[in-house]
């Protein structure tokens, strides 16, 4: 080690944290050393300080006591003191001013602080996932905790492809548009294309959206209301609330209800609207609701706009042009010339579904293609061209109008649906329960469009309860099976736990609203588990976002006063990819308002064995009716009143599903669900779930950053922050997390999270190794034959300094660009993959900071060379990055030009924003630049 001297600049290597020190003292075999920016002193022994001299060099700023910065040109040697030369003017290192020691990789190596070589892999490989991930057609698809239903991933898939979405996702009841439109809002923020979202449910529905986003797909959103915030004004009076947060949920009814609110929603702009049932935002030319004006304002101001309904006609035609026209106003003006078109769309479906069947078309019909067409196409059509008919059906629905806007699939369409099989149970009340029935009304209401009325616990008691007895002996009689028990409030729920508690021996869990989520979450998890609850007692919660499709016999224990809350009951088995018939069974007390209910259900709607369509609408029509048959309960005529009410409902249902067939759009339908395009999707996203790349790349990180890792299953895991290592993963709970990266496991153990490219923890750890300086610079020995030599590997990353949300990376990812030179600065990179490094062993290269040569002319050079090299590369990724954007943007341009011309729900706005966006992406792939980000020492011999 050289001599140390008053003045001179040291860093220590055992404790870098400490700054820059000054070296104040040097006698007796130590040296004493102050560091100003921690104001701490050490002393060391002069013959083994682990210290490492501070030298800056050319192309470094530095700065005098003054603050007087200086660019350096030539560095010095005076006295055993360096001297900085730059700018016309000379700085004695005694002379420096208040500096701090570079963290860059470069600097690192020259200084000394090297990590190991197995550090220096693993930021390797994080920027080699972190540039696949960004470039996988399935980044923002594969991540979310769901079966992979081509229909959802189909339109997800579409939607997202577009520069500013608005849409209509108006999927039959039970095929999943909240799904869908989690996953387009998850895709767009996964791009980078959004980040401020503003979701409005009704009131009922904000808890099951909130835990599907969070549950499912990892979004946190906040969910505001008037005291949100308020309490958020009270630290800012003047400001916004809108503003505190990216991601909110609150329901439509807070901003309809509230001009202050709906004002600052409406200023706050929005990346992307989601509004589901939007079938309740009422319209008339005349009158429009107060709840569908608020919407409008949002509307405006939202680049992307995303409706949910599974009603889209069934309020008329003049509601289903209200919620088109919030999507497009400059396209849907006219609500008659809306009505006038509609009639030529099925003209069209006609003719895609006779040419779908490899039917011929009748004269009238081959004209009409032909005014669309052509003749020359339709004349092809007539020579048995297979090929043509393909292209000629793709091009119809590719043109047409709705299709653009409105995406709709059918349950009649799809497949994996199971067949739902209902058991009613009428049961007599024993001679001495008699006046039960009159009792139930403490229950639950009646009436139909009302709110039940609630019984506390200590009012239900179940002892004696001929329905207690139903189902006891009915769990009996199906086991083992897992069976779910829904009924309308927690007091029920407890108190049917009680009563089970004494008379059964199987396990009986319990699921209501006063559950804290982890709670929920742990006993629905228990109900899942081979050796866990035979038997869950919900409350109403349970009817909301829960998926116990692995249970297939349903107790409706009392039945809902609202049709479509018995759907969603009976949705949360009856769901795509269930593998057995579900078995609904309904126990009821003879002469009981549930009894009517049952019957209504059963024979006037066929509620309980088919899909329920225009729940709502017979509850309106009909629910006065059904109150005053319940009131007549124990009348002479009330059984020929019941009669009446079923044979009225039953007509009306049947002409309202006649209606709503003739109304359908076949060629909607065929537009919303391509299956090829599906089906690729989702073989991609099945094979990234099957390779192993991930889960050794997390557990390398957890390994390294003092995570303890437990095995709990197949590639199932529990995680658990060592003492002090809480940090690198906030999001890690005390207790531990258990994580799996096993879809199958993580749909049927929701408590268990899913980790997947897309996670918020790997983005995290991601971010948290390149984010610092782990792994950046290394020194290893490479062991192999002939001879001694110096190999610099160095990463660079090419990257663009487009904002957020310009899409570059579809077309330019950062992408790592590595280059291997040996001591003479000649490319060895071909000669030395990745795989030859593998086995690099970490060393001391105190001996190499000795020998100024190497340090400041030879790895310069090789430095230098690397640089040549790598900007050789970064010119042609950048030529192929512009020409897959030119080719991409053209024909999708070229393609919206073209369909405008006959199809005029394409928005001008669209094409202008294609047209703009392709000007920005050339500028800022032309404008892209490397960095150096990584580099490793190699001693080879």
């Amino acid at each position: 080690m050289e001599p140390f001297s008053l003045h001179q600049r040291y860093a220590s290597i055992a404790e870098p944290d400490l700054g820059i020190g000054i070296v104040t003292e040097t006698a007796k075999g130590r040296v004493k050393i102050h560091f100003p920016a921690s104001g701490e002193s050490r002393l060391y022994a002069a013959d083994n300080a682990p210290l490492r001299r501070v030298r800056f060099k050319p192309g470094d700023t530095i700065v005098d006591r003054d603050g007087r910065s200086m660019l350096i040109d030539r560095v010095l040697e005076d006295d055993d003191l360096l001297l900085y030369l730059g700018q016309g003017r000379s700085l004695s290192e005694a002379d420096l001013g208040n500096i701090s020691v570079k963290h860059g990789a470069d600097d690192r190596l020259l200084t000394g602080d090297v990590d190991t070589p197995a550090l220096f892999a693993l930021r390797r490989r994080t920027l080699d996932n972190e540039h696949a991930r960004q470039v996988s057609a399935i980044n923002g698809f594969a991540g979310g905790r769901i079966d992979l239903i081509p229909h959802q991933l189909y339109i997800a898939h579409e939607v997202s492809a577009r520069y500013a979405p608005r849409v209509l996702l108006s999927d039959e009841v039970g095929l999943g548009k909240t799904i869908e439109a989690c996953l387009i809002v998850h895709r767009l923020r996964a791009l980078g294309r959004i980040s401020r979202v503003l979701i409005l449910v009704p009131d009922s529905l904000v808890h099951q959206w909130f835990v599907e986003l969070l549950r499912r797909f990892n979004m946190w959103f906040h969910i505001f209301d008037e005291a949100r915030c308020r309490s958020a004004e009270k630290g800012a009076p003047d400001g916004n609330p809108f503003l505190d947060d990216q991601l909110i949920l609150c329901s439509s009814s807070f901003l309809a209800g509230s001009p202050l609110r709906a004002r600052q929603a409406i200023n706050a702009s929005w990346d992307m609207l989601v509004v589901d049932e939007a079938h309740h935002l009422e319209w008339s030319v005349d009158r429009p609701s107060l709840a569908y004006l608020v919407v409008e304002s949002l509307s405006k101001v939202a680049k992307g706009l995303l409706l949910l309904t599974a009603t889209p006609e069934q309020l008329g035609l003049e509601s289903h042009f209200a919620r088109l026209r919030l999507l497009d106003p400059d396209r849907y003006a006219d609500f008659e010339a809306f009505k006038k078109e509609a009639i030529h769309h099925r003209e069209t479906a006609d003719i895609v579904g006779k040419l779908s069947q490899g039917a011929s078309l009748d004269s009238a019909e081959a004209s009409f293609l032909a005014s669309l067409v052509g003749d020359a196409r339709v004349q092809a059509l007539g020579k048995g061209d297979a090929s043509a008919r393909e292209l000629l059906i793709q091009d119809l629905l590719d043109q047409h109008g709705p299709g653009r806007v409105v995406f709709r699939n059918r349950r009649a369409s799809m497949t994996g649906f199971p067949r739902r099989i209902v058991h009613l149970q009428p049961i007599s009340a024993v001679v001495e329960q008699e006046e039960l029935p009159a009792t139930l009304p403490a229950e639950s209401s009646t009436a139909v469009e009302q709110p039940a009325v609630k019984a506390s616990a200590n009012e239900l008691n179940f002892e004696g309860d001929p329905r207690l007895e139903w189902l006891v002996a009915r769990m009996q009689k199906l086991r083992p099976a897992k069976v779910l028990l829904i009924c309308n409030h927690k007091d029920k729920v407890l108190a049917l736990e009680e009563a089970l508690r004494t008379r059964v021996k199987f396990k009986v869990g319990v699921f209501h609203e006063e559950l804290t989520l982890v709670q929920r979450d742990r006993n629905a998890a228990w109900f899942s588990e081979a050796d866990g609850a035979r038997l869950l007692l919900c409350s109403e919660i349970g009817s909301e976002g829960r998926n116990f499709q692995f249970a297939h016999h349903l107790i409706l224990f009392d039945l809902p006063r609202q049709p479509e809350l018995l759907e969603q009951r009976i949705g949360r088995l009856d769901r795509i990819g269930q593998t057995e018939d579900i078995q609904i069974h309904v126990p009821y007390l003879l002469g009981s308002a549930e009894e009517v209910l049952a019957n209504w259900y059963h024979e006037g709607l066929n509620a309980f064995e088919s899909n329920l369509e225009g729940g709502n609408q017979m509850a309106q029509l009909f629910g006065e009716r059904l109150q005053a048959v319940t009131s007549a309960i124990g009348l002479p005529d009330a059984q020929q009143q019941l009669q009446d009410l079923i044979a009225e409902t039953a007509a009306f249902h049947g002409k309202l599903k006649a209606t709503l067939a003739a109304g359908r759009d076949r060629l909607l339908e065929m537009n919303s669900f391509r299956p090829a395009i599906a089906n690729e999707l989702i073989d991609e996203i099945r094979a990234a779930d099957q390779r192993l790349d991930l889960e050794t790349y997390m557990l390398e990180v957890f390994e390294h950053f003092g995570i303890d890792v437990e095995d709990l299953a197949p590639r199932t895991y529990l995680l658990n922050a060592l003492q002090g290592n809480a940090s690198a993963f906030p999001a890690l709970p005390d207790e531990g997390m258990g994580v799996t990266f096993e879809r199958k496991r993580a749909l049927s153990r929701e408590e268990i999270g899913f980790l997947s490219w897309d996670h918020p923890m790997v983005t995290g750890a991601i971010d948290l190794v390149l984010g610092s300086n782990t792994g950046s610079a290394s020194f290893g020995i490479l062991k192999a034959g002939g001879a001694p030599a110096m190999l610099l590997e160095v990463l660079f990353v090419l990257e663009t300094s487009g904002a957020r949300g310009s899409g570059v990376d579809r077309f330019l990812p950062s992408t790592p660009l590595r280059v291997v030179m040996d001591h003479r600065g000649v490319d060895v990179t071909a000669q030395y993959p990745v795989e030859a490094l593998d086995q690099l062993r970490p060393g001391f290269m105190d001996d190499m900071l000795d020998n100024e040569t190497l340090m400041e002319t030879i790895l310069p050079s090789m430095l230098d060379a690397a640089n040549t090299v790598a900007t050789a590369q970064a010119g042609t990724a950048i030529a192929q990055g512009l020409r897959k954007m030119q080719t991409t943007m053209d024909h999708e341009i070229a393609r919206l030009q073209a369909l405008q011309l006959k199809n005029n729900h394409i928005r001008p706005a669209e094409i202008q924003i294609a047209i703009a966006e392709r000007a920005q992406l050339a500028t800022l792939i032309a404008e892209a630049n490397i960095r150096l980000d990584a580099v490793q020492l190699i001693q080879k011999g």
